[in-house]
């Protein structure tokens, strides 16, 4: 009954100790989400600095497979290459070794000194946890929710640490584990037992973590001889995973990512087992160094060494292993998707909701471009119609609809990943601009569907009609080249720039039916051309409204007042109070109602 008590116990301290360092990662991933996305991004050729960046980025979010992914993520988005993937991949190990030397934090004894009493996770841990409840129960904000489950995460890690003590306490000493160390006394089993172990828990940490347990117990039987294969054997466990990961569904130069991987772990642990079998044998550091007990700090060097020195060993070998992975995932012949920049969404990204949202921001405002130049076709085709471009409008537009349902499946699913305040809003401004640029595409086909009907039926425009249609397509066209532009670089300040534009296309097109009306009734323009015209003038109209509100959506997103009502801030910019929105309301009226005039 003591021994299925201890080991309830010590399952019962695994899934502590594995919450834990999900919850503190998930933390520490929403906290630092924006700033890993700019530093994975700003990787360059410089091998050194990959190593550096994906050792640093792993440190933070406390995962090599999540690093490893998010990297895959960003290949695919076109951000890095695959050399520059490789020295992440390498770092990313290095940084693993992170969670080692914090849980060596546990076995600390303060010997009545204050300070190392209040690092000994005793301590250490309730502190965390009182803190981040706080932070999560009665702070109540998204950004102090973030920073509690830090805290709560850390807390959990010791206490499922401490209950892994206990529960493996009882265990020590008695015959099955006694004979269960002398199995894993032969070093490929220990390696086997390592690499199996990781695949079953999924997290190199959590494996190193239970070695460190039970090596930190007083008598426990562990040895430097038998710790160092297990520890190789959970980092080539971590290879299965990335696998799993590089493998489904992705391009080319993620599945040679994951080869990378196995292959540098690989080669490190052959070539390492090689030196320290050769080591032990020549008593290197004295005989009793190998048979002697190794503790939990032990256990975190050795495996940061090893870590390092792979790196380190490999590292001038990276065009070699660039050249391996590429001679197993070889390249075949293949038709480039239309405006690949569109297809780089990957729920992958779901790790890192900041580089999630960046990547969708940039793919939004390609869609936006892509929506701009087919309006600016469907113009050219109602006022002179060809034949040739219908087919080209009618895949980009193809092209624009499948993104938008694409990315409205992305987005919903990365709702359930934000934590942060200025994280949703962005979210919030996506989820409504999509479908905004979705419908300028609609406007521009209808233009074009306009001038089929006008060759169908052989109806001219005036030449006054179509010196009409050029200035006022013009004017829709500035402004979706500022809302693009707005969007891409996350310009307010550009943004801001829209609705007097917006306001003064309202105007031309109140103008212009007005005249059209006129024209009609005198019978110096056909029915059919005037009903055409008309209708013209409703689709660019829209397409303008369209873009005022992107503009309002991306201005809200640091206005509460306009977050909360939209209708109340335009009543109050077009009352005309904001002097820079006047001055741009006047320019634009001296460059399109002015020339309008002259007509």
């Amino acid at each position: 009954m003591e021994i299925l008590s201890a080991i309830i116990q010590l399952l019962g301290g695994l899934a502590m100790f594995l919450y834990g360092i999900e919850v503190m990662g998930d933390g520490l991933k929403n906290s630092s989400g924006a700033a890993l996305k700019r530093i994975l991004e700003k990787v360059t050729g410089n091998m050194i600095m990959g190593v550096l960046t994906g050792a640093l980025v792993t440190a933070v979010i406390q995962s090599s497979t999540a690093t490893i992914v998010l990297t895959v993520a960003l290949i695919g988005a076109g951000v890095l290459n695959l050399r520059q993937a490789v020295s992440i991949v390498m770092g990313a190990n290095i940084g693993t070794t992170v969670t080692a030397q914090i849980i060596r934090l546990g076995s600390i004894e303060s010997d009545g000194s204050w300070l190392l009493w209040l690092f000994d996770t005793d301590t250490l841990a309730p502190v965390a946890l009182v803190i981040g409840i706080i932070l999560v129960m009665f702070v109540k904000s998204k950004s102090s929710k973030t920073i509690g489950d830090i805290f709560i995460g850390f807390g959990v890690l010791f206490i499922g640490l401490s209950l892994m003590t206990d529960g493996v306490k009882p265990l020590i000493g008695t015959d099955a584990f006694v004979s269960f160390l002398g199995v894993l006394s032969n070093p490929f089993i220990g390696i086997a037992f390592g690499l199996i172990l990781t695949v079953i828990v999924q997290s190199s940490s959590a494996t190193v973590g239970m070695l460190q347990t039970v090596a930190a117990i007083p008598g426990s039987g562990v040895t430097f001889s038998m710790a160092y294969p297990i520890i190789m054997g959970i980092n080539l466990g971590t290879c299965v995973t990335t696998a799993m990961v590089c493998s489904i569904g992705s391009g080319k130069d993620a599945k040679r990512t994951g080869i990378v991987h196995i292959a540098f772990n690989t080669i490190g642990t052959i070539v390492f087992m090689v030196v320290m079998m050769l080591m032990e044998r020549a008593s290197v550091f004295g005989a009793e160094f190998w048979v002697a007990a190794v503790d939990d700090g032990g256990i975190a060097n050795f495996q940061t060494i090893f870590n390092l020195l792979t790196a380190v060993l490999l590292l001038p070998f990276t065009n070699q292993l660039v050249a391996l992975s590429k001679a197993i995932v070889k390249d075949e012949p293949e038709k480039a998707p239309r405006h690949p920049e569109l297809w780089v969404l990957d729920e992958r990204l779901y790790i890192s909701p900041a580089m999630a949202l960046g990547e969708t921001t940039k793919a939004v405002a390609a869609m936006g471009a892509i929506a701009r130049d087919n309006l600016v076709r469907g113009c050219q085709q109602l006022m002179n119609y060809n034949p040739a471009l219908d087919e080209e409008i009618n895949e980009e537009e193809a092209c624009l609809d499948r993104f938008t349902d694409k990315t409205d499946m992305f987005l919903i699913g990365l709702s359930k990943v934000i934590e942060s305040e200025g994280e949703d809003r962005q979210l919030d401004m996506l989820m409504q601009s999509v479908p905004n640029f979705e419908r300028i595409g609609d406007y521009a086909t209808n233009l074009v569907e306009l001038g089929q009907q006008l060759k169908a039926d052989s109806s001219l425009f005036s030449e006054k009609a179509l010196d009409e249609l050029q200035l006022i397509c013009k004017a829709v066209n500035e402004i979706m080249d500022i809302t693009v532009e707005a969007f891409a670089e996350d310009n307010n300040e550009k943004a801001k720039r829209i609705e007097p534009l917006e306001e003064v296309i309202d105007d031309m097109v109140r103008i212009l039916r007005d005249r059209h009306t006129k024209r009609l009734k005198t019978g110096s323009c056909s029915v059919g051309s005037g009903l055409v015209f008309m209708e013209a003038l409703t689709h660019l109209e829209r397409a303008s409204d369209q873009c005022s509100s992107i503009a309002v959506l991306m201005l809200a997103r640091q206005d509460e007042a306009i977050l909360q009502n939209h209708y109340d801030y335009l009543r109050q910019v077009h009352s005309g109070n904001d002097a820079s929105y006047r001055r741009e309301l006047e320019m634009r009226r001296a460059q399109y109602i002015t020339a309008l005039k002259n007509i």
